[in-house]
């Protein structure tokens, strides 16, 4: 059974829905361990004082905020649940939006919302007209001593909810958007660049997509305990492209090929570009003629 992370009351004007919180999503990964490479033993990192020369147990633990080298204020845990907002233990509907309106790179995590049995019907009139009206939930909700800012959204007969990052967190690149007039792209690149990107169109399926390596991490494993060779995944061979028409004609070509691979556009010069053109024309003549 999912243990909840949350648990707490979603409250939406003198409404109050009790709710719980469950992780929608984690990563998963192969881990690897640190070993001592004489004995391949597991390296532990133990709760180690360098002042005392000593291992400390967990309830000798304080928390501390630094804030000049060295000298520490110090906080137990009753202090610290003394500051917590009442976000703590309750989620304020703080108003609506709608989710197009929402950047996605304000998204951190996203969590399953779920109602205790009391509050079932407060849970579903909420859904059914959130459902309706086409808007998300903004709320606030403390968890593991943060004061998070979430959206909370219907989905799939249930409701989901995602922290944010605050706008200080977004972080600013000086490089990102910048547009220069040399790089500005002709239409007819644009319109060969929209044909192929409708050629490889298609409808989202999360469950097509793969870890590829995480799946090659596997074989190597499977092929180590084997006693046998690891083998090395291809890697192709990438270049600028020197011709955009040419390189965009030659990848929508490639797509129309059934079943053919995409190996990656290779850089060609424009004089190569302009011969391959005219032996295409030439070739369709030919069948023309045919």
């Amino acid at each position: 059974m999912a243990t909840s992370v949350w648990k707490g009351y979603l409250t939406f004007g003198l409404i109050s829905i009790p709710i719980r919180l469950f992780s929608a999503a984690r990563g998963e990964r192969i881990g690897l361990n640190q070993l001592h490479s004489v004995c391949h033993t597991r390296i532990k990192m133990p709760l180690f004082c360098p002042t005392c020369d000593r291992k400390v147990e967990r309830n000798e633990i304080v928390k501390g905020y630094e804030y000049e080298k060295d000298q520490y204020v110090l906080f137990d845990e009753k202090e610290l649940e003394k500051i917590e907002p009442e976000s703590a233990r309750s989620m304020e509907i703080l108003e609506f939006v709608r989710m197009e309106e929402i950047d996605p790179l304000y998204y951190e995590s996203s969590y399953y919302v779920t109602p205790e049995d009391e509050g079932r019907k407060a849970y579903q009139l909420l859904l059914d007209a959130m459902e309706e009206s086409g808007y998300a939930a903004i709320a606030k909700i403390t968890m593991h001593q943060r004061e998070h800012i979430v959206v909370i959204r219907p989905r799939e007969n249930g409701m989901t909810l995602h922290t944010m990052f605050y706008t200080n967190e977004i972080r600013a690149v000086a490089e990102y958007g910048k547009r220069t007039p040399a790089a500005e792209p002709k239409e007819a690149e644009k319109k060969l660049a929209t044909q192929l990107i409708e050629s490889l169109a298609a409808k989202f399926e999360p469950e097509k997509y793969k870890d590829q390596y995480q799946e090659s991490m596997k074989a190597m494993i499977a092929a180590k305990q084997a006693g046998q060779e690891v083998t090395e995944v291809p890697h192709a061979k990438m270049a600028p492209v020197i011709d955009l028409m040419e390189a965009l004609k030659k990848s929508i070509a490639e797509k129309q090929q059934p079943g053919a691979k995409k190996p990656p556009v290779r850089a060609i010069s424009s004089g190569s570009a302009r011969q391959e053109e005219q032996r295409t024309q030439t070739s369709k003549r030919k069948r023309s003629a045919g």
